[in-house]
């Protein structure tokens, strides 16, 4: 299945790539007729790959325990920092990073289930995504859940490559846990914070999936 959110990019991608395809029906130099049939199956197919949705089991725990976070995106986690949340908790935070490459399914979903307190769409650089600045500078969406359990905050962040960000949800939304809201287009990063008393489950280096894999538990 692919992605509500990558509609507009789908169409035409593919249609370019169809393109790319027949055109050796129309020219006689065999060498760029099969280059030209080479980059249009390669983009059909990264059309296909890039835009997948998977559908993704949401674990009971998180759909019956609002302190439970879940993975936002599907990546490597490559940060996790205690700082200051200046712009929604206002506090001490917890902030985990993670990367996506153009391979990953880049559609986002909930970390938590709660109310959309805050959104905010900042522009900016285009950082590599891998890099720590890129969480601060680049340009992204910044998006805060509050439940029973306290507040949840997590962005968008784009990357070198990718250059769009889309969402679907606004102010006074409810969300739950694993719920879709958008996604980054092509390789980017998506950072979550929370209260610093949260048990993880995940460290440096680990490969999550959005939506499946428990990051950790919030603590009142």
């Amino acid at each position: 299945m692919l992605t509500k959110y990558g509609t507009d990019n789908i169409i035409v991608m593919l249609l370019v790539g169809a393109i790319l395809v027949a055109l050796p029906y129309f020219i006689t130099n065999r060498i760029v007729g099969a280059i030209s049939i080479a980059l249009g199956v390669l983009l059909i197919v990264f059309t296909f790959v890039f835009f997948r949705d998977p559908d993704r089991i949401i674990p009971d725990i998180a759909k019956e325990d609002q302190s439970v976070l879940l993975s936002p995106a599907d990546g490597k986690v490559v940060e996790i920092v205690n700082e200051i949340e200046n712009e929604y908790i206002k506090d001490s935070v917890t902030r985990v990073s993670i990367f996506l490459s153009p391979l990953n399914v880049h559609v986002n979903r909930s970390p938590a289930s709660g109310v959309v307190k805050f959104l905010k769409y900042k522009k900016g650089e285009f950082l590599p995504a891998y890099v720590p600045k890129s969480s601060e500078l680049n340009e992204q969406s910044k998006i805060g859940v509050e439940n029973e359990y306290g507040k949840v905050f997590f962005k968008q962040i784009t990357g070198m490559v990718a250059r769009r960000i889309v969402y679907d949800i606004k102010e006074g939304d409810t969300l739950n846990s694993g719920d879709k809201f958008g996604m980054m287009k092509f390789s980017s990063r998506m950072d979550v914070s929370f209260s610093p008393n949260t048990k993880l489950d995940i460290k440096v280096g680990d490969k999550v999936v959005g939506g499946e894999t428990v990051i950790g538990k919030l603590v009142k």
